[in-house]
């Protein structure tokens, strides 16, 4: 949706507006969720992966030719992020220079509403200048931390940044302040085009300006400055988001900006918000106790009432986990999303423990909630640690990790919550519903792309141990994300990973594991193998029934009769692209070497599977049999496979042989 009020198209020399409020009639372009509320302008609404622009419809005059040097500007304005979902939301806002009153294309979450690609072609002539103010820490643009202003050119990676706070003028003094509030923010921008220098200063809505910036750029900008560009605003929401708002905004060129004037601004939006939200969360909590006090029992049995009642919603708080705070739920919370874990909100279990499907009632955000049983997890400082760091892990291929919660003896992660359920449904539904070819390589693609971005991508290197159909989510698009990082093991990329137990599901755990018990991502590899070779033929790594089903061995006797493509899984009925399987088929049966360093990589893996390099033909590889045998052939300890009563070995495929996790999962 675009919205244009009292737009015009000429250029105007020396600009200088000012927005004490903003009302219908104001001259402005909108587009995306963007409105005008109240006196309010919202850049975003309570919608998730969306995004919200603001333009001054004019265009600005900047320097009078192409060659010349930009002038001077300044600009203030006064802006809030609310967070819809306890301290934690979405993304942030900018403020933007630009060669239109529009950012068409511009994508969510990271990329604030600003791109739709993490940089612009620098040689080109649609250059955009921007000042964000990011609430979300993200690595791959280097962003300092998840509380931070940034001054960007034609990237999303910040020429300059800084945590966001101010200076006090009595003693210079450094304070923090948390872009997230429910309470405004007021920020100066001004550029010097005789200095060539650009500064930022933010403070609290109360307090003036203060005399030291929080950033500051000494840099010409006439060379990303057209003699025209447009100045405005965007924002963008992600899985969890904000709503972000402009109180009121001034502007000139050539000149300081006129001061707001606070006291005609409207108010901060959530004012009414928080009583409309406690009154509900008191209509749904506490007049149910209030009744059965007053009309069921007396006045001690409401006192038994009452500690039984906070007994059950006990949690634990270490000090260590202070520094987790903004990832930790409440168990209340969860208790009441999942309506007190249900079996009607039953979406699986394993080994680890129980999948819950729940609806937080303050955000209506979707969760998945698994309760991790006491002996998978022990309660380990370490492993919470570790459970929080992979909740900054960021790829579109990745289930995300939103947080957790500590009680007595479990513990509770909280993921986004995935509609279309595991891969393993799918490919073995009974009722004949499957996936097809392209949807199957699709999701492929996507499971290598997020397990490359694991073990090469982040600021550690996560080792995922349990890389399986059943742990592939899919979502609304039938997209496939990697998830259940229960098992995930963390390491600096350089050093060596730790022995521990071995732990995973049989038919996918690479030998060397069993062995030395330590897992570094040619484990992972192995994995991925088996999950190659299941998708494409339908059929579980390993089967015991009458005879022992090795799938590996198997499709690699097809292979060596050069019918590879004979094993595809027959509920495709011959509709797929014959050198797609092919070569998903070859790929697994390399990922399957016996020997780690004859394994490829995930980024080779990737390479092959986007076609970017040539996969060798397996006999180059020199793989046979022996190299491909399934590990209990070699050795491999009967422990871990218990005798029956009639003295042969059995296996179960679905159950993971577990640790005690020492030094993680």
């Amino acid at each position: 949706m675009v919205c244009l009020i009292k737009s015009t198209t000429h250029a105007q020399p020396n600009a200088d507006f000012i927005f004490n409020g903003f009302q219908q009639s104001t001259n402005l372009t909108l587009d995306g969720v963007a409105q005008i509320t109240d006196g309010i302008l919202f850049l975003t609404n309570r919608t998730k992966l969306k995004t919200g622009h603001a333009f001054y419809p004019n265009p600005i005059i900047f320097k009078n030719s192409t060659n010349d040097s930009a002038i001077s500007f300044s600009t203030s304005f006064v802006f809030g992020i609310i967070p819809e979902f306890h301290s934690e939301g979405g993304h942030g806002l900018c403020f933007v220079i630009a060669p239109q009153p529009a950012l068409p294309g511009a994508l969510p979450k990271d990329r604030l509403g600003l791109f739709n690609t993490s940089i612009i072609d620098p040689n080109g002539t649609n250059h955009v200048i921007a000042v964000e103010f990011d609430t979300i820490e993200t690595p791959d643009f280097k962003d300092m931390d998840g509380n931070h202003v940034g001054i960007d050119i034609d990237s999303l990676e910040s020429v300059v940044n800084n945590s966001a706070g101010y200076y006090l003028d009595n003693n210079g003094t450094f304070q923090n302040l948390s872009l997230i509030s429910y309470e405004s923010r007021r920020v100066w921008i001004e550029y010097d085009g005789v200095k060539k220098q650009m500064n930022v200063t933010v403070a609290p809505i109360n307090l003036d300006k203060p005399s030291r910036p929080l950033l500051s750029l000494n840099k010409d900008l006439s060379l990303y400055i057209n003699p025209n560009m447009h100045v405005g605003f965007a924002a963008a929401t992600g899985v969890l988001f904000n709503s972000h708002y402009l109180l009121g905004w001034s502007f000139k060129v050539n000149g300081q900006a006129k001061e707001l004037d606070i006291s005609l601004l409207p108010k901060t939006p959530l004012t009414n918000g928080n009583k409309s939200s406690s009154k509900n969360k008191f209509l749904i909590i506490g007049m149910p106790s209030i009744l059965g006090f007053v009309l069921l029992i007396t006045i001690i049995t409401a006192l038994v009432y009452y500690f039984k009642r906070k007994k059950k919603f006990a949690e634990e708080m270490e000090d260590w986990e202070l520094d987790y705070g903004p990832h930790r739920f409440k168990y209340r919370d969860l208790y009441f999303a999942t309506n007190g874990f249900s079996d009607k909100e039953l979406l699986g279990r394993g080994g680890f423990g129980k999948v819950y499907k729940g609806i937080l009632p303050s955000s209506k955000i979707e969760i998945a909630v698994k309760r991790m049983s006491q002996k998978s997890w022990q309660g380990k400082r370490e492993f919470v640690a570790e459970i929080v760091s992979m909740g900054r892990l960021r790829h579109r291929n990745l289930v995300q990790l939103i947080g957790y919660c500590r009680r007595k003896k479990e513990l509770l992660l909280v993921y986004e919550y995935m509609p279309n359920g595991s891969l393993d449904r799918l490919l073995y539904n009974k009722s004949g519903q499957t996936l097809n070819w392209n949807q199957r390589f699709l999701i492929i693609k996507g499971v290598a792309s997020g397990l490359f971005y694991l073990h090469e991508g982040w600021e550690q290197i996560v080792i995922h141990r349990d890389v399986k159909a059943s742990n592939v989510l899919l979502d609304n698009e039938l997209n496939g994300k990697l998830g259940d990082f229960g098992l995930a093991r963390l390491h600096d990329h350089g050093s060596d990973p730790h022995t521990t137990q071995v732990v995973g599901t049989l038919g996918y755990l690479a030998p060397e594991q069993m062995w030395t018990k330590k897992v570094t991502e040619a484990t992972d590899v192995f994995s991925f193998g088996a999950f190659l070779l299941e998708v494409a033929c339908g059929r579980r790594p390993v089967l015991m029934k009458e005879e022992r089903f090795i799938l590996i061995e198997w499709v690699f006797r097809f292979w060596l009769k050069g019918l590879i493509v004979n094993a595809m899984d027959p509920k495709l009925g011959g509709e797929f692209n014959f050198e797609e399987v092919e070569l998903v088929m070859k790929l697994g049966l390399l990922c399957s070497n016996m020997n780690p360093l004859a394994r490829p990589t995930m980024r080779q893996v990737v390479e092959y599977l986007e076609r970017d390099v040539v996969m060798p033909e397996l006999s180059s590889f020199g793989i046979t049999i022996s190299s491909l045998t399934f590990p209990h052939r070699e050795g491999i300890n009967d422990d871990l496979y218990p005798p029956t009563s009639t003295g042969k070995t059995t296996f179960d495929t679905s159950i993971m042989v577990e640790s005690d996790l020492s030094g993680g999962r």
